[in-house]
């Protein structure tokens, strides 16, 4: 593996976990998509290589800050990851069935949206402040 490989790596696991401890995204918003067009992964790759470093415990410095202040819903928290890791489960099983750029298709689709609706719930919540 070549430095610049090495860097490019660093930066995305970077970005994604300060992003990830800022607004809580990193995986499917920067890991997929850097893979992808950084290196040329398939989506299907892309996906498996975020699922694999989301399967690691990355984000437990993350959590402990949030928790030192008191900001952890254990009892949400617990419910979501049990259904997260069946959803994840069959999501992957799913996926995998599907052509690689009609799963980039979908999730372009899926972030696009996401985007909008976020963009203008943000508008929203600005304008009532004022």
């Amino acid at each position: 593996m070549s430095t610049s490989t090495i860097l490019i790596l660093l930066l995305i696991g970077l970005s994604a976990g300060i992003l990830s401890g800022f607004v809580g995204i990193g995986g499917g918003v920067i890991i997929v998509p850097a893979l992808v067009f950084a290196f040329g992964l398939t989506q299907h790759q892309a996906q498996g290589t975020s699922l694999f470093v989301l399967a690691m415990p990355v984000v437990l410095l993350g959590l402990m800050n949030y928790w030192k202040t008191n900001n952890v819903n254990w009892q949400f928290g617990l419910i979501i990851a049990i259904s997260f890791a069946v959803g994840g489960y069959l999501g992957s099983k799913f996926s995998l069935k599907l052509s690689p750029s009609v799963l980039k298709v979908a999730f372009g689709i899926l972030m696009a949206f996401i985007s909008v609706r976020l963009i203008i719930s943000g508008f929203n919540s600005f304008q009532n402040e004022n």
